[in-house]
């Protein structure tokens, strides 16, 4: 896994790191897991206005990106806004608790193994209006998990798209989320209000404990929140609520995405959110049931395992599948607030 640690304006950021990248013999438009066609450019394009409208910012971090790659800008664009909505996708597991001991994170990153030694971790303090944050992610620009400094935590899980529509996909809509959001409720709101592109769940959880599973699409937005019996939430790649079950294509490889719904579902119900550090690394690391347990020789893996530990302002990752590669703590990342943390 790479770790970046970048610094300055969107555009100096791309520039930076697109740079770096260049320097070290790596191009992105020559390392794509999928061709490039012309659907791809077009409905990146209608995307575009969007953007504009609610995130210019990112646009100036892909020319940034462009310059230092010495390649145009409408390609990244091409590959970055057909992400999530075009297939392939990945396939991910996620989790968060609040109880009066404990506010946690956890997600399985699953994805290609041909892929995994360009996946990414990267702290941002941006000269912005935008809040730092670290993160985790197989698309460069794009985050599949992450936490900001006001100790937000974000993580997605792909869903196969029923259909899609300008918009913001599921990567740049949790990237949005982490530079411009404090709480669960801010990013809800945010998600209520922008045009989403892709087919998703968003698990979010905040310092305060509010925690909720999003799942939305180009045409429906249903919030699941827990219960005072049930003080979790969970997803992975299929919708279960009742309002969004009938987007679920169950005829494509999704990964056991059902098994894995039912490991998150049965480990959180037997523990009733009484769950730590240490557990978390158990139920991620598949000791609960079936998470991570993938044949390789498929090319398909959990790639990366993370746990955010709110109340504590504390982030563990494994750097790779969590069955065989063990949790370390990343102190790097420094939080904005220093109060103690409070519960509604």
């Amino acid at each position: 896994m790479y770790h970046a640690h970048l610094k300055g304006t969107h555009y100096e950021i791309g520039f930076h790191w697109g740079s770096l990248l260049e320097k070290h013999g790596h191009f992105i438009l020559n390392n794509l897991p999928f061709p490039m066609k012309k659907e791809r450019k077009a409905f990146a394009l209608a995307c575009v206005p969007v953007y504009q409208k609610y995130f210019p910012e990112i646009l100036e971090e892909i020319q940034g990106l462009a310059d230092g790659q010495h390649c145009e800008a409408e390609m990244l664009q091409a590959v970055l806004f057909s992400m999530y909505a075009m297939p392939p996708a990945c396939h991910c597991s996620c989790f968060a608790v609040a109880d009066h001991e404990t506010i946690l994170f956890g997600r399985n990153s699953d994805f290609l193994t041909e892929l995994e030694k360009y996946n990414l971790n990267v702290i941002y303090h941006i000269d912005a209006d935008s809040y730092g944050f670290t993160g985790n992610t197989t698309a460069f620009l794009e985050l599949e998990d992450g936490i900001n400094e006001q100790g937000l935590a974000v993580g997605l899980t792909a869903v196969y798209p029923h259909a899609i529509q300008p918009g913001l996909n599921a990567g740049m809509l949790l990237r949005f989320i982490l530079e411009k959001c404090k709480t669960t409720n801010e990013a809800i709101h945010c998600i209520q209000e922008i045009p989403i592109a892709s087919a998703q769940t968003l698990t979010i959880a905040d310092r305060i404990g509010e925690i909720a599973v999003v799942e939305c699409n180009a045409e429906k937005i249903e919030i699941i929140r827990p219960s005072e019996e049930r003080p979790y939430v969970y997803a992975t790649n299929v919708f279960h609520s009742e309002a969004m079950a009938s987007f679920t294509n169950r005829e494509i490889d999704n990964w056991q995405a059902e098994t894995r719904y039912q490991t998150l579902k049965n480990a959180l119900d037997r523990k009733r959110g009484q769950i730590g550090i240490q557990s978390a690394q158990e139920l991620l690391a598949g000791k609960d049931g079936f998470l991570c347990q993938y044949d390789r020789s498929t090319g398909k893996d959990t790639v990366w395992s993370v746990i955010y530990d709110l109340k504590n302002a504390a982030i563990y990752r494994a750097e790779g599948n969590p069955c065989r590669c063990q949790f370390k703590k990343d102190v790097r990342f420094r939080f904005g607030i220093e109060v103690p943390f409070q519960k509604h």
